[in-house]
C-alpha cells in the first residue's frame, strides 16, 4: 500500500510542476507579446533611423482647417496614420516637412490621447480633434526628442501634426474644425 500512495504522490507532484511551468510559460509569453520584447508595455518606437532609408513624405490626402462657422482657413497635404505601427512612428526621423504638409492620425475610439516627441527631429504643432472634427487641444512648438507627454484636454479620435508655428501663422485655434479627403 505504501508504494501505491507514493506513486500517487509522485504523480501529483509531477502534475503540479507541469501546471506551474505551463503557467510560467504563458505569463512570460504574454509579457513578451505586450512589451514587444523590450521590457516595456509601450509601443516600441526604438527604431534606428540608420536602419531605414530616409522617411519621405507620401501624400495620401488633403486636410482643410475651417473656423467654427465653417469658413476656410488653410489646407495641407497629409499622410494618414490609421494602423498601430504608422501611429507609433508618426513623423519620427523626418528631417524635413514642407509648410503645407502634415500627418493625420486616426484612432479607433474617442478617448484622451497623449503624444510625445521621442525620436522626432522637427518641432511640431500637435492638434487634438474630437469625433465632431472640432479641435479640442493644440500644443504649439513642441520640443524635438522630448519624452514629455502632450495629452489632450478632452477626448479625441483624430490628431494632426504640422510644422511648429503653422497653427499660429494661420490663426488656427481650439473650436476650429477639420475635414479631409483621401486621395
Amino acid at each position: 500500500m505504501a508504494k501505491k500512495s507514493n506513486k500517487k504522490s509522485n504523480k501529483k507532484k509531477n502534475y503540479n510542476i507541469f501546471i506551474s511551468l505551463g503557467l510560467i510559460v504563458v505569463v512570460l509569453a504574454g509579457y513578451l507579446i505586450l512589451s514587444n520584447g523590450n521590457g516595456s508595455a509601450k509601443t516600441n518606437t526604438n527604431i534606428k533611423s540608420e536602419d531605414y532609408k530616409e522617411f519621405e513624405f507620401s501624400k495620401e490626402g488633403e486636410l482643410s482647417f475651417q473656423d467654427e462657422n465653417g469658413k476656410f482657413i488653410s489646407q495641407i497635404d497629409i499622410e494618414i496614420a490609421q494602423d498601430a505601427v504608422k501611429r507609433a512612428v508618426g513623423l519620427m526621423y523626418r528631417e524635413r516637412l514642407n509648410e503645407n504638409q502634415g500627418m493625420l492620425f486616426i484612432f479607433q475610439h474617442e478617448t484622451y490621447q497623449s503624444f510625445w516627441m521621442k525620436n522626432t527631429v522637427l518641432p511640431l504643432d500637435i492638434i487634438f480633434v474630437n469625433k465632431n472634427k472640432e479641435i479640442v487641444t493644440i500644443y504649439r512648438n513642441t520640443t524635438p526628442f522630448s519624452e514629455e507627454s502632450y495629452p489632450s484636454t478632452k477626448p479625441a479620435i483624430y490628431v494632426v501634426e504640422v510644422n511648429a508655428g503653422y497653427t499660429s501663422d494661420h490663426g488656427i485655434k481650439e473650436g476650429d474644425k477639420i475635414s479631409w479627403r483621401v486621395m
